[in-house]
């Protein structure tokens, strides 16, 4: 599919998978919006993206927020036109055992992960469907396909995502508008959100760490949005925790889950905020 010349929006868009998401978009001539909360990454982009040729414009956005949901995409649709594409990737994480993490810090997990989508689509989508014309792409994770101790608020919100992104899809198809509604999940990468944590032994062979967020950026440019790909893994070997579940009893699966690693994948992590 060519989109060249759709106009875009990418929440959490001035750093990590996001950004690198901006810029394959604007490569591919998308004109682009950047909303972000952090002011300084913000400015850091729009330092590195100041002589591209492709328009982008930048918004700071609480995407917690609906008012400020609202305003940004008034001004954005102002400014660029309309919008056909939207990247939901703005996340954050709060790691440790669940009993003993701060519960405002898990709150503000569920909504910058999973509520704020609901103000995002809500802007966006009436406009799609008038237009019969629009890419929705919800970043998920692989935490959003099994539950992974040491992120587990973070990993409810990642199945939300995952179970709004299905639904919508059917809603979609029921109303027969051509408006694509993806799916994206990502396992750790090296470094950004999820540095430190990894699999080690047979977990890390099979499920290795993503190199780098371009990764991510590629599967979400050319996979969710240029193919309309409904589900893609980064790695591909993540789908595998899908279909160990659907093929194995519970308690198979989980001793399955233990003998890879993934109850311990938490252990080294050092990683920042949000992504």
């Amino acid at each position: 599919m060519n989109i060249e010349g759709k106009r875009a929006v990418v929440t959490g868009g001035a750093m990590g998978i996001g950004l690198a998401t901006v810029r394959r978009l604007l490569a591919a001539g998308c004109p682009t919006a950047i909303w972000d909360y952090d002011e300084s990454a913000i400015e850091r982009a729009r330092e590195e993206l100041a002589t591209t040729a492709t328009r982008v414009v930048f918004f700071r956005c609480d995407v917690t927020d609906p008012a400020q949901v609202a305003n940004a995409a008034r001004e954005t649709m102002s400014l660029l036109g309309g919008v056909e594409i939207l990247v939901n990737n703005a996340g954050t994480v709060v790691a440790g055992r669940f009993d003993e993490a701060d519960l405002d810090a898990q709150r503000r997990v569920i909504d910058v992960n999973f509520t704020a989508l609901l103000y995002t689509i809500r802007a966006f989508l009436p406009e799609m469907y008038r237009r019969d014309d629009g890419v929705i792409v919800n970043v998920s994770s692989a935490a959003g396909a099994l539950g992974v101790p040491g992120q587990a608020v973070y990993s409810a919100s990642k199945w939300a995502v995952w179970g709004l992104t299905e639904s919508l899809r059917h809603e979609v198809r029921n109303l027969g508008k051509a408006v694509h509604v993806a799916s994206v999940h990502p396992s750790y990468v090296r470094t950004g959100l999820f540095e430190g944590a990894r699999m080690s032994g047979l977990g890390g062979l099979i499920v290795p760490r993503v190199k780098d967020h371009d990764v991510i950026a590629r599967a979400i440019v050319g996979r969710a949005i240029r193919k309309r790909k409904t589900v893609t893994y980064r790695p591909r070997t993540v789908r595998l925790a899908v279909l160990l579940r659907g093929i194995l009893p519970d308690r198979v699966f989980f001793r399955t889950i233990r003998a890879l690693n993934v109850h311990k994948s938490m252990a080294t992590f050092r990683g920042r905020k949000n992504d």
